[in-house]
């Protein structure tokens, strides 16, 4: 979880760029505001210093129009997100996204001039699913492997899964998230989220 945590500034190629057209190619997606975002970064001294509640701010500008959320939480919980009424599910998804957003948030005043390099990518006309491979380039460290799921929607394409050394982020909670549900059902699990959240944003308003 915590190499998970440490690449996550990676994660937000997706997150800090115009709305795409709803026909641009997937892999051309992630190129153009991969170097958008580390362009963002690489001029903004405040997120470099570690100011987290403008991070979280331009991330929660920019990130929804790539993410399908709704997908990534019932990703998270497995079968357990058949258990949910629609009212559950909503507040599911509202708060696994201010999770990940703080989570990508506070990985992004951590970026130390990572590079990406980008993979070959393959696709047929007719494909809704695809994989967008790339390699995180790191000044003294392993390259890490870092891959986007994405799917093809009326919109455009979302991300629904990234996978970083060969993890999952999104499953990677799966079996905290089974627990907590084994535990408390879904309600109890819903409490556990909002108690996170809130322990984090308490955190970042001490730090500010």
């Amino acid at each position: 979880m915590k190499r998970l945590l440490s690449l996550a500034s990676t994660l937000l190629a997706l997150a800090c760029a115009a709305p795409a057209m709803a026909d641009d190619a997937p892999d051309a997606l992630v190129k153009r505001v991969t170097e958008d975002v580390l362009q963002i970064v690489r001029g903004d001294k405040d997120i470099q210093s570690g100011n987290t509640q403008k991070a979280i701010a331009l991330v929660e500008a920019k990130v929804l129009p790539h993410f399908n959320f709704n997908h990534m939480t019932a990703l998270a919980m497995g079968r357990d997100w058949n258990k949910a009424n629609p009212d559950q599910k909503k507040v599911l998804v509202t708060e696994f996204r201010t999770l990940l957003v703080r989570t990508y948030s506070n990985a992004l005043t951590a970026y130390k001039n990572q590079t990406i390099e980008y993979k070959p990518f393959k696709m047929q006309p007719a494909d809704t699913e695809v994989l967008v491979r790339t390699q995180v380039n790191q000044p003294g460290g392993k390259p890490v492997q870092i891959d986007y799921n994405l799917e093809k929607l009326d919109e455009g394409w979302k991300v629904f899964d990234v996978v970083v050394a060969g993890v999952s982020l999104v499953t990677n909670y799966r079996d905290t998230f089974t627990q907590e549900v084994r535990a408390g059902g879904v309600d109890g699990l819903i409490k556990s989220l909002q108690t996170k959240n809130k322990a984090s944003e308490a955190k970042a308003a001490e730090r500010k």
